[in-house]
C-alpha cells in the first residue's frame, strides 16, 4: 500500500480560514494535507478519489479476511458446486 505523505501542514487556524484555497491545492497536487492542531497532529484531508480508493481497498480485504474464516472453518464448496451456484445465479457461461 502506498504511505500517505502530507506535502503540506497547516494549523487548524489556517485551514479554516483559507479551507477553498487548501482543497485547490489539494486537488491540483493530489497529496494529502496534515492539519494540526496544537503543533500536533490532528486530521488528514485527502481527495475523494484517494478516499474511495482506501475504502474500496478496506472492502475487499475484509472479504478476502472473510472467506480464508470461513475455509478455515471447512465452508467450502467444490469446484462444480461453485460454478452451479455462479450459473443459477448469472447465468450460463458459454466461454468456460
Amino acid at each position: 500500500m502506498k504511505a500517505l505523505r502530507a506535502q503540506e501542514t497547516i494549523p487548524v487556524a489556517e485551514f479554516k480560514t483559507h479551507a477553498s484555497q487548501v482543497i485547490n491545492r489539494l486537488r491540483a497536487s493530489g497529496r494529502p494535507v496534515l492539519i494540526t492542531q496544537h503543533g500536533r497532529g490532528a486530521a488528514v484531508l485527502i481527495s475523494v478519489a484517494e478516499y474511495d480508493r482506501l475504502y474500496e481497498r478496506e472492502n475487499v480485504i475484509a472479504r478476502i479476511e472473510h472467506a480464508l474464516a470461513e475455509a478455515d472453518a471447512g465452508q467450502v464448496v467444490d469446484e462444480a458446486q461453485a460454478f452451479a451456484e455462479l450459473e443459477a445465479q448469472f447465468g450460463p457461461n458459454e466461454d468456460l
